[in-house]
């Protein structure tokens, strides 16, 4: 293992482990036996989604504020973030007395911009993505004097961070694999800094596995080019992982550290929240739920013990209810079809009556003779169906095709 001289040791991820203790609950370790059926391994789900603020963010955000000094707190801080990083500076602003001015995108979701204003911060709304708000937070900074808390680039938010991995060695001592989100590269770096060093002193090993969305992938390219490579990103539901280049001091850790970084697309995230919603009853946004998609999606293989992060629990109701909707489409447990029927009477009951006889439940109908491809004596029926899963939905098409009409699964 090379030791990132630039990163902390053993001994300031243990001392940040005392401060952060007048704030951080130590989060509940749950068991999955789906998930342990599914990967072939022993599953245990850290629920930082139950934390404090929401998310491990505060970790490292109230780590990093309590190192400054009594000057740099004269002059308040300033931060920028999609929301979990704000919430975790709003709220350890507050605990120790200091101003916080936080830059959050336009378009940012209504819960978490009403709960960085609860924690007492002033909030400016600057850019359409982080990359763009986390500039102008910087030069926010440089203009006023106020110090700038960078989400994952600092050594004092990485060992901040770290405390959830002592944390997970605590609660399950025989862990062998910890799954772990990954945006710039903060909490990582800590998780794998921390359980590595301390996994040396026991003598033992620990496989450290990073997960990222497809979508804003930054540090795979990074590897292969063996620095920090800024990306394009694509539209992810991950928004909360949805940063375009790594961070210097996370990337030297994550090079040394990370046994392994995998991606998720956007189906594999949307079913792993259905999963975490019905299977453990846990809410979980979209960013912190990529290690439990990348175990239904059969990219992590079993090695013993498996400790998948839930990083965080800030989601829009609104977004939760869309992401619920693709993830049923997904799982192939809500269907989409689009049927043409000779423009007669009684077609569309005899459809309606074919699918209840295969035990399936419609929703919404539309019933239109404007579909495109359509011949005059046509009109085409839109039909939107519930099904138990991919063999019910298949016996819904089969039982359709039998009886001569010629259904057309729209994605």
């Amino acid at each position: 293992m090379n030791d990132p001289a630039a990163g902390p040791s053993l001994a300031e991820f243990e001392a940040a482990r005392l401060v952060v203790a007048d704030v951080v609950d130590t989060t509940p370790m749950e068991s999955s036996r789906y998930l342990s059926e599914v990967l072939g391994a022993e599953v245990w789900l850290k629920c930082e989604n139950l934390q404090r603020t929401g998310s491990y963010k505060i970790r490292g955000a109230y780590n990093r504020l309590s190192h400054l000094s009594a000057e740099a707190r004269s002059h308040g801080v300033v931060a920028a973030s999609a929301g979990n990083h704000a919430q975790g500076v709003a709220f350890a602003a507050r605990e120790l007395g200091m101003r916080a001015t936080i830059f959050m995108p336009v378009g940012v979701a209504l819960p978490k911009l009403s709960a960085t204003r609860d924690y007492g911060a002033d909030v400016m709304l600057h850019g359409h993505t982080v990359d763009v708000t986390l500039r102008a937070a910087a030069e926010f900074a440089a203009e006023t004097g106020g110090e700038f808390i960078h989400p994952f680039d600092h050594p004092d938010v990485v060992a901040g961070q770290g405390t959830l991995g002592l944390e997970i060695l605590d609660q399950v001592p025989e862990v062998d694999t910890i799954i772990v989100p990954i945006g710039g590269g903060g909490l990582i770096s800590g998780v794998a800094s921390a359980v590595k060093q301390r996994a040396e002193v026991l003598g033992r090993e620990v496989h450290i596995i990073g997960v990222q969305a497809a979508n804003a992938a930054a540090y795979p390219q990074s590897l292969i080019n063996g620095e920090p490579t800024e990306i394009v990103i694509s539209p992810t539901i991950a928004d909360g992982i949805a940063v375009a280049k790594p961070g210097t001091l996370n990337f030297e850790i994550i090079r040394d550290m990370v046994d392994e970084v995998i991606t998720v697309d956007e189906d594999d995230i949307a079913k792993a929240l259905l999963v975490l919603l019905e299977r453990a009853k846990l809410v979980v946004e979209p960013a912190g739920a990529v290690g439990v998609a990348a175990i239904l999606a059969g990219k992590v293989q079993p090695r013993g013990v498996t400790v998948a992060i839930l990083s965080g629990g800030n989601i829009d109701p609104l977004i939760m209810e869309r992401i619920v909707s693709h993830g049923l489409a997904a799982s192939e447990r809500y269907l989409k079809l689009r049927i043409p029927l000779p423009d007669r009477p009684g077609q569309l009951a005899r459809t309606a009556e074919i699918v209840a006889e295969s035990n399936a439940n419609v929703v919404e109908v539309l019933h239109t003779r404007h579909g495109s491809g359509l011949q005059i004596s046509e009109v085409e029926l839109e039909l939107h169906i519930e099904t138990r899963g991919p063999e019910h939905a298949e016996l819904v098409l089969h039982n359709l095709r039998e009886n001569g009409f010629h259904p057309r699964v729209d994605f």
